[in-house]
């Protein structure tokens, strides 16, 4: 949905409402979309698991991929998406910062990638989530051209969300829709830790 004010402002400075239609005419209906949630701010994976609990609501198969996130974690999200059906995969063993083999995550990633190209070619799922993926990219733990070709190649009905930061530019440019988080202000910066039903 297009945004509620135009960029135009009152004499106080506020957004003024749109009085005029928004959307571009001659607007069509794609068979799928790819969608990259990127940017340094909170809220991409939130995003993310946002839309996945939409396609449940429609009665879509949800996959979902996590690549840096330990399946120990046991995070909220995956709580409820394996409650309502979701194909959950953890790939990860945690942030990298805390490995103690760097190369034996990498392998992880790889064989990771693997399994979450084989669930993309499939078929079976209507929206298929690559959480935490750009980093692989980023770290040549995984070829981005791999990546470009398994979502350029996929079922037409297959729906693809990518998120993390730095969002590769072979991502954007096969994305029909890019959102970058910027982060204004996060409870970390004042040493508050990470909150369970807030940050996972």
């Amino acid at each position: 949905m297009t945004g509620l004010t135009t960029h135009d402002s009152n004499s106080n400075g506020s957004p003024e409402p749109l009085t005029e239609d928004p959307r571009p005419d001659g607007l069509r209906s794609a068979p799928s979309l790819v969608v990259v949630n990127t940017g340094n701010g909170k809220g991409k994976s939130s995003s993310a698991f946002g839309m996945m609990i939409r396609g449940l609501a429609v009665d879509w198969d949800v996959a979902v991929c996590q690549f840096v996130k330990s399946g120990d974690w046991k995070v909220g999200e995956e709580k409820i998406g394996r409650q309502l059906g979701v194909e959950w995969h953890s790939f990860g063993d945690g942030f990298t910062w805390d490995s103690n083999n760097l190369e034996h995550d990498r392998e992880l990633a790889q064989q990771g990638w693997a399994i979450a190209a084989a669930i993309i070619s499939a078929g079976k799922h209507e929206l298929v989530i690559l959480d935490e993926l750009t980093y692989l990219c980023n770290w040549d733990w995984v070829a981005t051209n791999d990546v470009v070709s398994a979502i350029t190649n996929r079922p037409s009905h297959v729906n693809v969300l990518i998120t993390g930061r730095d969002a590769p530019s072979a991502l954007i440019e096969i994305a029909d829709t890019v959102t970058e988080m910027t982060e204004i202000k996060h409870a970390y910066a004042s040493g508050i830790r990470a909150k369970r039903g807030i940050d996972y």
